[in-house]
């Protein structure tokens, strides 16, 4: 593995950042603390900083030579409303708030990038050090981008990189084009006539109009979509009723959608709203249709791919690079930033919970996860990565 030796060496002050951030762990848009700490940082290190696009982030410049091209790299920040096992000297200290997801190892692997390349500066051009709040599920990344982050930062291309339980720590998954699925939620409300359980005649039953349109849903994607195109379609929750000798007025179907393309989304959704109509028509109910579309599906370019590809196996040897990884239906609002700039997408193996310091929840180390914690180790592998990323790039004539 050819890492980068001052990052190694920098290793201890980047643990001792990341685990700071995991013991105060904020949610989307209340990441003040953290911003705070990485305008800092930053400061610190001689780096310019930009701050209030998307509310909290925070974005650090770093400039060379006198090419005017340019690249971004983006960590994000948030952490999850979730109460932590882990009780660990740098477990969570606000209750129902942990970093789950491992946004504070990808803080501080971009502040290890930080502080290396103000101090050597070996490109010609300008690295922008995106540090994004509200990942998890506040789209905090089309907030930048609203409040101007392509317009006061032009780059020329912009990459993500988040850790991946279960893969051998230090390894890294990859591929061209559809890498992770569309995030959409969807409400729908049956409106039906509420009736005496023991004279169902003189009502319409919601309960029943909901049961039928759930069930035909599920032929959407059995006998609507093309067998090669990947989809999910769940109802997660079904509510109504409050007595058992009531028929009740509503009852409402509650679940997601994920894809890996905008037309087959566009499918699925108009099915689901011509079967919901139609069915609640055939038992003389209504329904009140609600579609909303959280992140699009994350589509790494084949260019921008290439490139990390070869940056990686330079890096860390072919035989840890994964240029076809299983794509996923998770989904990350990264895919806001490439819909609007070519880039690329990368999973960091984060291994199988073996680095977890004595006092960790019994759980495992998986995203979303109470007892889940970032691996140190990787903090030079991540950081050595952006590095090389962004040298590469930007590599002096």
């Amino acid at each position: 593995m050819n890492l980068i030796d001052p990052i190694i060496g920098f290793q201890a002050e980047l643990q001792a950042i990341r685990r700071d951030l995991h013991a105060h762990p904020e949610l989307s848009y209340e990441e003040q603390r953290t911003s705070d700490l990485v305008a800092r940082k930053l400061t610190e290190w001689q780096i310019p900083v930009l701050r209030g696009l998307g509310v909290t982030g925070v974005v650090g410049i770093v400039k060379n030579g006198s090419s005017d091209r340019a690249i971004g790299l983006r960590a994000d920040m948030d952490a999850l409303p979730m109460q932590e096992l882990n009780t660990f000297a740098h477990a969570s200290q606000h209750q129902g708030k942990m970093h789950a997801c491992g946004h504070d190892g990808h803080t501080a692997m971009l502040l290890g990038a930080a502080h290396y390349l103000a101090r050597h500066r070996n490109f010609d051009g300008t690295v922008y050090l995106i540090f994004q709040p509200a990942e998890e599920g506040g789209r905090g990344a089309q907030r930048m981008i609203d409040d101007g982050l392509f317009e006061k930062c032009p780059m020329e291309a912009v990459f993500g990189m988040h850790n991946w339980p279960g893969a051998a720590a230090g390894s890294f998954g990859v591929k061209p084009g559809p890498m992770m699925a569309s995030s959409n939620e969807f409400e729908v409300i049956v409106k039906g006539k509420g009736a005496h359980a023991a004279q169902p005649h003189k009502g319409i039953d919601p309960v029943m109009v909901a049961v039928q349109i759930a069930q035909s849903w599920q032929t959407i994607v059995s006998r609507n979509l093309n067998p090669n195109d990947p989809a999910v379609l769940s109802v997660t929750q079904i509510h109504s009723g409050s007595a058992t000798n009531v028929i009740p007025d509503e009852a409402t179907l509650i679940g997601t959608v994920r894809t890996f393309s905008t037309a087959v989304l566009d499918n699925i959704e108009a099915r689901m709203r011509a079967i919901a109509r139609h069915t609640a028509a055939a038992f003389k109910a209504e329904v009140d249709f609600r579609f909303h579309r959280n992140y699009p599906p994350l589509i790494n370019h084949a260019k921008e791919t290439a490139f990390a590809v070869s940056v990686l196996e330079s890096m860390v040897g072919a035989e840890n690079v994964n240029s076809q990884v299983e794509p996923t239906m998770g989904a990350e609002d990264f895919a806001f930033m490439l819909e609007n700039k070519p880039g690329c997408y990368v999973f960091i193996g984060n291994g199988e919970g073996d680095h977890r310091t004595s006092g960790h929840g019994l759980g495992p180390c998986n995203l979303h996860n109470a007892s889940y914690d970032f691996n140190d180790d990787l903090l030079p592998i991540g950081a050595s990565y952006w590095v090389n990323l962004a040298e590469s790039y930007l590599k002096k004539n």
